[in-house]
């Protein structure tokens, strides 16, 4: 668990406005005031300071692990980087609305969980680094998800948008996602919890509202997608067979092979030499 060190004041506000004046969320989280831009500060994870700056890239944050853009703490010696809420995040959260039941620890490295992969509760994403997790039960979620709230306005849409519960939105598996609804965002269906608006039928992933408070939609940044397993398998497989085939044409030769690549295209069975020798 990570402790917050350096001696900064605490503010009742994240200082979000200036990033992303179009998205208004209501900061449930006590955050350290944010020092000026350029200003060095110590950090508990790394030994060299950390200055702030505003860089319009994307970079992977060295404390979560997930991408972002725009204002950062970032080390003048080394590549490490850290998001701002990552940087500046309290050591324990005593309530959170989307876990009021439990008291949130801030954890450094992700819980082992063997084959699976631990995932966030909120945006249905691995854990990879910093989490906020329950010591009672076996929540836990991003920090970025940490900075969302149960209704936020984003620019993208005219009305509120508040979360849906997790029943509302369960798959078989019994992992929570938007299997019958389709984001406004990114126009798919995916796991994760949903925000919903409440005048039209616009829904909203966490994961997709992420991007609006980690910098990338701010700064016209898109993360790299991840490549699919199903297609990665499926190009696997067209390639064995197109070397399956290439061989049995060696095998038959030239002539012979071409006309069974042929009879196989046209649905038919290729044709067997009914002469004796």
């Amino acid at each position: 668990m990570m402790s917050n060190k350096g001696g900064l004041k605490r503010t009742t506000t994240f200082p979000l406005k200036r990033q992303y004046p179009s998205m208004k969320i209501p900061s449930p989280i006590e955050f350290p005031t944010s020092p000026l831009l350029g200003e060095d500060i110590p950090h508990p994870s790394h030994p060299h300071p950390l200055s702030q700056v505003d860089v319009g890239d994307l970079f992977t944050c060295s404390g979560c692990k997930e991408y972002g853009s725009g204002f950062r703490f970032s080390c003048k010696k080394c590549v490490f980087q850290l998001h701002e809420f990552c940087a500046l995040a309290p050591p324990l959260l005593p309530a959170h609305p989307f876990h009021t039941q439990h008291q949130l620890s801030l954890y450094v490295k992700p819980v082992k969980s063997g084959i699976m992969k631990s995932k966030c509760d909120v945006c249905a994403k691995p854990t990879k680094g910093y989490t906020f997790r329950c010591d009672a039960c076996s929540f836990q979620m991003h920090p970025c998800c940490a900075m969302l709230s149960n209704e936020i306005n984003i620019s993208v849409h005219p009305h509120p948008l508040k979360l849906m519960p997790p029943s509302s939105s369960t798959q078989n598996n019994g992992d929570t996602g938007a299997t019958g609804v389709t984001c406004g965002e990114c126009k798919r269906r995916r796991s994760g919890r949903v925000f919903r608006c409440k005048i039209c039928d616009y829904h909203l992933h966490a994961v997709c509202a992420k991007d609006m408070v980690n910098g990338l939609k701010a700064n016209g940044v898109s993360g790299p997608e991840k490549p699919s397993v199903l297609g990665a398998a499926a190009r696997l497989a067209s390639q064995v067979v197109v070397e399956f085939i290439g061989g049995l044409i060696e095998g038959l030769g030239e002539g012979v092979g071409e006309i069974f690549i042929q009879s196989i295209a046209r649905g038919r069975r290729p044709p067997t030499n009914t002469s004796r020798p």
